[in-house]
């Protein structure tokens, strides 16, 4: 025996064995990707699509990625998609390809048979499988089913042991039966897609929360500006009602009629104003980004305040920018912030008090495009400075009827225009903020319309 040679093969066997499982994974992928090619690269498609799906919050767009890529990585002909919608108690096709001549419904009820079924299986399901068990009325009724909907793979989507989707696949291109390797893929492509799909929904969830939110603070703030111009609007018509009552007896009266056809109009015209800008504040049209001046929609929107502000003699002084820029906004949310800070500032704002309006352009040191800024600051109690980081936060509110839901929109509007709010204030001596909105960011017009058309 030769003990120097013994003991070098012992030592490579060693190394062998610690070496091995290092370089198993990279051998094979590398054998896989020469020699097998194609089953390589529909691999790697799965592999990339399971990764993407969970950074996709568009539910159609997702969708309609899942059915892609699946279809072209195996070579399916038919594919569908089924999500379970909540408000609807229904899972509705999402979508599809290759299914002309099934019978193939666009909503199933949640209580259908068929998908119930699927929930309490929750493995994917082979249709061919499901041959030999003639005798049960279960499996028959699945069969049946994937029959008319021209799947011959089922891929149930389970989140937190509920069925949330379902993933029909057709016969894969080659004729061949679905592999152990396949199904595992799959089995991966349903864990993503259930996670992208869960992320989608929760996306949609809190896009629709935000539109409640809208329009719960756009009618509080249409109550307010309502309770004060009924006022304002009854002073008028008690003038006018007056002369109405006095023009029979003084209808000869030429200086008369004179003064009141002038009064009457005038007031008529105020009254048809102020409820021209309160429609049109209640009213919004579709959000949608265009070039605006903030000039004119401030002083529509002093026109609604100013009967608010009245009631407590406030003074409201405007100074505003000659030549300042258009800027690229959604005009209606825009309205809403403006109204938002501007009751805020009545409220907390004592009588005989002032609240200051100024706009003003800000260009960049660099030369290029600068900011629009509008400043509203107010003589009232101010904030304490260790609320002061608590303003922007949703349901935070020092008023006693206050839903704390005013400020926090504001700040969310003007981060979706690329913009910035802040606020300084010292007690006793007054609030102002401060907001900045860029001028002319076509990119983010482009941008924010084309979701809308999307969404």
């Amino acid at each position: 025996m030769n003990f120097a040679f013994s003991s070098f093969v012992f030592l490579c066997m060693i190394i062998a064995a610690y070496l091995f499982p290092k370089v198993r994974l990279q051998a094979e992928t590398t054998v896989e990707q020469y020699f097998f090619k194609e089953k390589y690269d529909y691999k790697k498609t799965i592999s990339d699509l399971s990764k993407a799906m969970v950074s996709i919050l568009d539910i159609n767009e997702l969708c309609r990625k899942i059915i892609s890529t699946t279809a072209e990585a195996l070579k399916v002909d038919k594919a569908s998609v089924f999500i379970f919608n909540e408000e609807k108690d229904a899972f509705l096709l999402c979508d599809a390809r290759g299914l002309e001549g099934y019978t193939i419904a666009n909503s199933y009820r949640k209580d259908d048979q068929f998908f119930k079924l699927l929930e309490r299986r929750r493995e994917i399901t082979i249709r061919e499988e499901l041959e030999r068990y003639q005798h049960n009325p279960d499996m028959q009724t699945i069969y049946q089913m994937m029959t008319r909907m021209g799947a011959e793979t089922c891929i149930p989507l389970i989140a937190k042991q509920r069925l949330i989707g379902i993933v029909n696949l057709g016969m894969k291109g080659n004729k061949k039966m679905y592999t152990h390797e396949d199904l595992e893929l799959l089995t991966t492509l349903a864990n993503s897609a259930t996670i992208g799909i869960e992320n989608a929904q929760l996306y949609e969830n809190l896009k629709n929360t935000k539109k409640v939110m809208l329009r719960a603070d756009r009618l509080a703030s249409l109550g307010t500006l309502a309770a004060g111009l009924a006022h304002e609007i009854r002073n008028p018509l008690v003038a006018i009602k007056t002369f109405t009552q006095l023009l029979p007896e003084r209808f000869d009266d030429e200086e008369f009629r004179n003064y009141f056809t002038t009064v009457a109009a005038g007031e008529i015209d105020r009254i048809s104003k102020l409820i021209t800008e309160l429609l049109e504040f209640s009213r919004p049209s579709g959000p949608f980004f265009q070039q605006e001046n903030l000039n004119d929609i401030l002083d529509k929107m002093i026109t609604l305040i100013k009967t608010e502000a009245k009631q407590k003699e406030l003074t409201i002084e405007a100074t505003l920018a000659d030549d300042l820029p258009t800027v690229t906004v959604d005009k209606e949310q825009i309205k809403q912030v403006f109204i938002n800070i501007l009751l805020n500032a009545i409220q907390a704002t004592p009588e005989k008090g002032t609240i200051v309006i100024a706009t003003r352009k800000i260009a960049k040191n660099n030369g290029g495009p600068g900011f629009v800024q509008v400043e509203i600051s107010d003589t009232g109690v101010g904030i304490p400075e260790e609320e002061l980081d608590k303003i922007f936060t949703p349901f935070f509110t020092t008023r006693a009827k206050g839903s704390g839901l005013g400020l926090a929109i504001s700040h969310q509007i003007i981060q979706e225009h690329e913009g910035t709010i802040d606020v300084k204030s010292a007690e006793n001596k007054g609030t102002t903020f401060i907001i900045n909105l860029p001028t002319n960011p076509l990119i983010l017009k482009q941008h924010k319309n084309n979701d809308r058309q999307v969404n």
